[in-house]
């Protein structure tokens, strides 16, 4: 394919932000700053991904039952990465650990509830 892949700009709202802080201090806590540190490498470069090809990920079960098929997720198991595509960004939204209530998660963050 001739001429470069197009981009996306790739944000994190404050709570993914959060959420990548929390997810750190939780393995450095009940294993070691090694194993959190390779974590986020990898959940970094899923997020980075993002950029080339955000169109990959699935729709979150939790959010198609609700009928919204706004928002996408992308995994390092057990975490999950759920984000939205506007134009040309991608809105990280939401970064857990997918072993949570799920629904109670995505209701607080996405819907508000």
């Amino acid at each position: 394919m001739a001429g470069k892949s197009a981009r996306f700009e790739v944000l994190l709202t404050q709570g993914a932000e959060q959420d990548f802080e929390a997810i750190h201090d939780y393995i450095c806590e009940f294993d070691c700053v090694a194993s959190a540190n390779y974590v986020l490498d990898a959940v970094m470069g899923i997020v980075e991904s993002l950029s080339r090809f955000p169109e990959r990920g699935s729709y979150p079960k939790e959010l198609v039952g609700l009928g919204m098929k706004e928002y996408r997720q992308a995994f390092f198991k057990p975490y999950r990465v759920i984000y939205r595509i506007t134009g040309t960004k991608v809105i990280i939204y939401l970064i857990a650990d997918g072993r949570r209530d799920m629904q109670t998660v995505l209701a607080r963050r996405l819907l508000g509830t």
